[in-house]
């Protein structure tokens, strides 16, 4: 049987599938079940991957459209945020690992261009391993993930002039020639960026608009956007990572943005595979047993070192400790640019093959060790928290500036965990209401989008519990988390639980096993947008207006409104609105609970959620909407408490004892309602009127708090 690409792709597709499915199983990254895979189907096992240029080419289309979908998510505001933080961590970050990384080298005894090489091969870390893993935690738009994004892009940049000087360095080349091939570096970069700007400011926006009309046009030009860019950047000289990146840059600002990335994510990740089985293939386990003693020192190194540099770095320009520790977590491993500088090394005759296996080893130990670390982050921050309290300004004011003084109320607030689009459109319909609202994110683009809704925010992490401590829960009658991540719901609610929190707790539930999970807990309300979402469309596509001809050639339309909780019309009959003569219109069909009641009768009333289909002109379609829309809230401190609960023992000497609860009368007595009886190990749930109190029965009442406060100081 002939040996043919399409039979190669099959058979290395299908063992990654099993190693994926493995690693599923076991729980495991499939970051780390793709490299597996990779070492598998490389020269080490079953050689698979002969050729290698066919996996090699899909990997690259997948990193260009990996960093062209971050780009898309970075606006040119934002650049110039975490821009000098990006730029002062890489080069320092860069500088700290080549000059330490060259000196532990040399103290093994390595030759200088040996022990040069092997410096800055420690130097850099995986633009796309990183960015894969942030991706797949949703902290890509976190301050940390921006920050990390940033400084690892300018390692890249670093990376080529690295690679530039090393190949003087070792060549023998003057000073003159490699100051001038570094300036004609610089000149192609500037040139590459100037022609970028200009589009982005005379073309693209014409061309997205011409191209949105065809969603298959949009993505081609897109994917050919950035693998073009990328190659191009990679013919100047530059990463593909560089070029990929400034393409989403470039498409930034752009209406189409959100269209483009929803619709790459699934060939992302699927081209994605084949860079980390690309990766994986091109290691050879069977070079690097002598070297483990060294690897274990360099790769201690690069996990401990880099990160301490990055939270120094970040902790001296005013960063919390926990941003600096999350972003310093991303440079803890090697990238698959060491691995190839150490081959450009190997074949210019720089170093040996030793000193190739030792380059691969550390690679192999760091990529694995910090796919872990970043993936229990949380946890791992969790424990070190007080130690890292040493990277911490007194006054952390790069991320102070990002929060407003939580409100001091003493009533009505409402502190909203998360303000995604679910969390965006509660907490704006909570201020609606009448509540005080603090909104807590992570997503600086989140914060200023609550801003611009006339929210106060917070810059903060639901994860994080230095945060949970300094929200005024003494003052909130809820905290509600809209975050799905069940790990978080979880932490959230125990903290809260320790911390005595006497409010209120909603927490977001992803699907029915963790609603029932969180209620279990005991949570006061779960939310389930799915489900919600899906009960409002089933009304929606069952109501009255949908069953109802569309009218034709006639002054008038059919116009539906919802009476919203706290309408004015609750319990009115439709006889006391008497639309027709104040407004005009004509009320045809009311829909209710999936069922529609056409030409309603004048005694029909009315409740909230009822949906009417209103027959009127267009002139008194807006004046006859707003007329159902009235409501009359009363201030949310009331219709939170508006009700107590409590639990009275009954003492031996009370005239309670051995009365009926028919006979004592407690609703009208003091209006409190009596729902359950504790007596010894029996819980009686739902008392009967013929109950008899017994001496020492406990009972759980609920009303009033002026009600249950006098009966609690009755005999």
């Amino acid at each position: 049987m002939e040996w043919t690409p399409y039979i190669e792709v099959a058979g290395v597709l299908a063992i990654a599938a099993a190693m994926g499915a493995v690693g599923l199983k076991l729980r495991q990254p499939l970051i780390i079940s793709f490299l597996f895979a990779g070492i598998v189907v490389g020269p080490a096992f079953l050689g698979l991957v002969r050729s290698g240029h066919e996996t090699e080419l899909l990997a690259n289309i997948g990193i260009s459209i990996l960093l062209f979908v971050v780009g898309l998510r970075l606006d040119v505001k934002m650049i110039r945020t975490v821009g000098p933080v990006a730029i002062a961590t890489g080069l320092g970050q860069v500088a700290f690992t080549s000059l330490v990384g060259l000196a532990i080298a040399l103290w093994m005894g390595m030759e200088l261009v040996t022990a040069v090489f092997v410096a800055v091969a420690l130097t850099f870390s995986s633009t796309i391993i990183i960015v894969k893993l942030l991706s797949d935690k949703k902290e890509i738009d976190s301050l940390h993930g921006r920050i990390a994004v940033g400084f690892l892009i300018v390692q890249d940049i670093a990376a080529i002039l690295a690679l530039i000087g090393l190949t003087a360095f070792g060549g023998g080349q003057s000073e003159r020639s490699l100051l001038a091939e570094a300036m004609w570096v610089l000149l192609r970069g500037f040139l590459m960026l100037a022609t970028i700007i200009l589009l982005m400011r005379y073309v693209m926006h014409r061309v997205l608009n011409f191209l949105s009309c065809s969603q298959e046009m949009l993505v081609l030009f897109a994917i050919m956007w950035a693998v073009a860019l990328s190659a191009t950047a990679d013919m100047l000289g530059f990463s593909k990572e560089v070029g990929a990146f400034l393409a989403g840059i470039s498409l930034a600002s752009t209406p189409q943005r959100d269209a483009i990335g929803s619709r790459l994510v699934v060939l992302r990740d699927f081209l994605l595979l084949f860079f980390f089985i690309h990766l994986g293939a091109k290691i050879d386990l069977s070079t690097i047993g002598a070297e483990f003693g060294r690897a274990t020192i360099f790769s201690a190194f690069v996990l401990i070192g880099n990160p301490l540099i990055v939270m120094t770095i970040m902790g001296v320009m005013g960063y919390r400790r926990r941003t600096g520790f999350m972003a310093g977590l991303t440079v803890a491993q090697i990238s698959e640019f060491s691995l190839i500088l150490a081959a450009l090394g190997l074949s210019l005759g720089h170093i040996d093959a030793s000193t190739m296996s030792l380059i691969t080893l550390v690679g192999l130990v760091t990529i694995f060790a910090s796919t872990y670390m970043i993936l229990y982050s949380g946890p791992l921050y969790a424990r070190l928290s007080g130690v890292l309290r040493l990277f911490e300004r007194r006054n952390p004011y790069r991320e102070a500036q990002a929060d407003a003084p939580p409100p001091r109320t003493g009533q009505n607030l409402i502190i909203v965990m998360g303000l995604g689009n679910y969390g965006s459109a509660l907490a704006n319909r909570l201020m609606h209401h009448g509540w005080t609202l603090l909104a807590v994110d992570f997503d600086p683009n989140s914060l200023e989008r609550g801003r611009q809704l006339g929210m106060t925010v917070m810059y903060g992490d639901v994860g994080d519990p230095e945060i949970l401590t300094q929200l005024p829960l003494g003052e909130a009658m809820w905290v509600v988390c809209t975050v799905r991540d069940r790990e978080l719901n979880a932490g959230l609610f125990g903290f809260l639980q320790e911390s005595g929190f006497g409010g209120r707790v909603a927490l977001t539930a992803e699907n029915a096993a963790y609603a029932e999970e969180y209620r279990k807990m005991g949570a006061h309300l779960v939310l389930e947008p799915f489900n919600d979402a899906a009960d409002q469309a089933a009304e929606t596509i069952t109501g009255a207006i949908q069953s109802l001809p569309g009218l034709r050639d006639w002054p008038a339309r059919l116009e539906e409104v919802s009476l919203q909780p706290g309408t004015v019309f609750a319990g009115k009959k439709l006889l006391e609105l008497n639309v027709r003569r104040e407004l005009g219109i004509t009320i045809l069909a009311i829909s209710r609970a999936g069922k529609v009641h056409f030409n309603p009768r004048p005694d029909f009333r009315l409740y909230p959620g009822d949906r009417i289909v209103l027959l009127c002109t267009p002139e008194q379609s807006a004046k006859a909407v707003k007329f159902f829309q009235a409501r009359e809230l009363g201030a949310p401190q009331e219709q939170a408490k508006a009700f107590d609960v409590d639990e009275i023992t009954v003492q031996p000497d009370s005239e309670w004892c051995g009365r009926m609860l028919e006979q004592l009368n407690f609703p009208n007595t003091f209006g409190v309602t009596v729902i359950g009886i504790r007596r010894g190990k029996e819980q009686i749930t739902s008392p009967r009127a013929s109950d008899v109190l017994e001496p020492q029965d406990s009972i759980i009442i609920v009303g009033d708090p002026q009600g249950v406060a006098r009966m609690k100081a009755s005999p």
